[in-house]
């Protein structure tokens, strides 16, 4: 299936919405016990681990940064978006969870950072690549604002081979949704790259291509830590 492209914002106030109203629990779960694995399995071959300060690229309404903190109280994260009502939504979301010591916000386009070369530990981003134009450019970015032998952790959806797999793929997962997240489930899919297009991005980048890797039936993984 061809990529399509989907709007690179989710920056208007019902977008950002509907959005937050989603029912995101279990996936952010599991990137964050898949991250806190990862950082352990890199702390034992004689790495930093999960370092305190983390960046998160695309943070959204900033529920992953939320859950990392719940689960590991040494934590400081830098929550960065480039949507102002996903992040007006994000400071609701971090007063809520008593989070504000911790959780730092920031406006920032992921494909041109603003922070020097080698500023943060560990680096993740979760379900942000495909809003993106320009993959690479994302992927270069990230790669450039971790220091050496820090944490890069990035997920985010596969495009599936057929716009049929697409649309089971939107009624399995999201199937009690509303239409409208339905709709933006399916474009979603429409504009993810797939496992083979991002093992080559990191590739260009330096890495080995079995850093990336499908980590459910529809999500790649990219677990790496900067040579």
């Amino acid at each position: 299936m061809k990529r399509i492209l989907e709007p690179e914002l989710m920056d208007t106030i019902e977008a950002a919405r509907q959005y937050n109203r989603m029912d995101h629990a279990d996936v952010n779960r599991r990137f964050i016990d898949d991250l806190i694995a990862f950082a352990d399995q890199c702390q034992s071959e004689g790495y930093d681990g999960l370092a305190t300060d983390v960046a998160d690229v695309g943070t959204g309404t900033a529920l992953i940064p939320i859950e990392l903190c719940r689960r590991d109280d040494r934590v400081r994260v830098l929550a960065v978006d480039d949507a102002i009502n996903m992040l007006d939504l994000a400071i609701y979301n971090i007063e809520a969870a008593n989070m504000r010591d911790r959780i730092t916000l920031a406006k920032n386009d992921a494909k041109s950072l603003t922070f020097q070369d080698n500023t943060f530990d560990t680096t993740i981003c979760n379900s942000v690549i495909h809003h993106s134009p320009a993959p690479d450019k994302c992927f270069s970015e990230l790669h450039r604002v971790t220091a050496t032998s820090g944490i890069l952790f990035v997920r985010d959806l596969v495009r599936p081979q057929s716009e049929e797999i697409a649309k089971q793929w939107v009624q399995q997962y999201a199937g009690d949704a509303t239409d409208y997240c339905q709709r933006l489930f399916l474009e979603s899919f429409r504009a993810s790259l797939t496992l083979t297009e991002v093992q080559k991005i990191v590739v260009d980048l330096g890495y080995d291509a079995q850093t990336v890797a499908s980590t459910s039936d529809r999500h790649w993984t990219w677990a790496a830590v900067k040579p």
